[in-house]
């Protein structure tokens, strides 16, 4: 059984993993060829810093994921306060269901209502130009913030509501004892959830494509070019985000296990 259940993982992420390391293969391929490696070679490395709307579009993607990240967290934190903070179960339930309707609803649902959400208003307080970086932003803060609360509250659940009574009686105001005793304890959930959130903004192309208007990111630059032809530079650029994102992830795991490691030797002593 040992051997069949590695052998199944083994498989599993080879399904997983081949399409990418096909792409890093061909990232380096001397020639355009998708299925003759004629040599090795850095040529569409070099070819991507010269190419100014693939660039263009990466500063664009940057900067909605790392905003939409760190407001979502924020305000997905303060969220996740709030719905531990109600005490009527049915409440809390029908919160939490609210909340992540965003999560279950199609991607092209909420693409088109926020679309004509955006272009209502847009009309209404006479802009020439309805959509933009700004709407862009909010979409993906829209989709963004129901991971970041699913992240956090098992986290503020597993914290001891004893610890944050203790820091008031010895003479923490609410606001002091929240970031001095709860948000440590919830660090990793925070993390976690700004992850998520980065890394869902960082890919995502339908809502992007419905709330954009002028302003492209990477995703939807990329879809216009198969409809003649993908130029290789672009298997480089994927190859430096996907090893961007995996160091990030073995980082964020090496930080949380030696986290995990002081919490549990500090719980010893």
């Amino acid at each position: 059984m040992k051997i069949l259940s590695r052998l199944y993982i083994a498989l599993i992420i080879l399904f997983l993993y081949a399409p990418v390391a096909v792409m890093i293969v061909f990232s380096f391929n001397s020639s355009s060829s998708v299925w003759v490696f004629s040599g090795f070679s850095t040529r569409w490395y070099e070819g991507l810093a010269n190419d100014t709307t693939m660039l263009t579009a990466l500063e664009h993607t940057l900067i909605i994921a790392v905003s939409s990240a760190v407001i979502s967290t924020v305000l997905g934190t303060a969220a996740a306060v709030g719905i531990t903070a109600i005490r009527r179960k049915m409440s809390q339930k029908i919160v939490m269901s609210v909340t992540q309707i965003p999560m279950m609803n199609a991607d092209i649902v909420t693409g088109i209502s926020l679309m004509l959400l955006f272009i209502f208003f847009g009309k209404l307080i006479g802009l020439s130009e309805s959509l933009g970086l700004g709407t862009v932003l909010i979409a993906h803060i829209t989709f963004n913030l129901p991971y970041v609360i699913l992240s956090v509250i098992p986290k503020l659940r597993q914290t001891d509501s004893h610890l944050a009574e203790a820091a008031l009686d010895l003479g923490c105001t609410p606001l002091k004892a929240f970031f001095k005793v709860i948000l440590p304890s919830i660090s990793t959930g925070i993390v976690t959830g700004f992850i998520m959130a980065f890394t869902l903004s960082l890919d995502d192309f339908v809502i992007s494509y419905f709330t954009c208007g002028h302003y492209q990111t990477l995703p939807i630059v990329i879809y216009n070019m198969t409809k003649k032809s993908v130029t290789p530079d672009t298997y480089a650029l994927s190859t430096l985000i996907f090893i961007s994102v995996f160091v990030l992830m073995v980082l964020y795991n090496v930080l949380q296990t030696k986290s995990e490691k002081k919490r549990t030797e500090t719980v010893r002593v």
